[in-house]
């Protein structure tokens, strides 16, 4: 079943979403200009379409399982789109996401 809930950020609202994937969850929080997800996504592949992202790393655990988790976590890399944007590699996904 997926999760979805407001995550509050700078820009107002953004959309977040916990998808079960068997032992793993997909997360991601969609704000008005980008998104910040979890490992799995790939954010060179969102590039060709200028959509700005950036995908995050655990702070602790194995894996990112929830918003908070991402939300806590580290940015592991972005595609030039989330740069431009200010997003940078070591800022947390929050911070992240209150750029995109």
């Amino acid at each position: 079943m997926v999760i979805q809930e407001k995550v509050a950020y700078r820009g107002g609202d953004a959309d977040g979403y916990v998808i079960p994937l068997g032992p793993a969850n997909l997360v991601l929080v969609v704000g008005e200009r980008g998104m910040v997800g979890c490992g799995a996504f790939d954010v060179t592949a969102l590039e060709k379409f200028d959509y700005p992202a950036a995908r995050v790393k655990p702070a602790r655990g194995p894996s990112i399982a929830s918003i908070d988790d991402l939300l806590a976590g580290e940015v592991k890399d972005s595609n030039s789109a989330a740069s431009r944007l200010g997003v940078r590699v070591g800022m947390k996904g929050k911070e992240a996401l209150d750029l995109l």
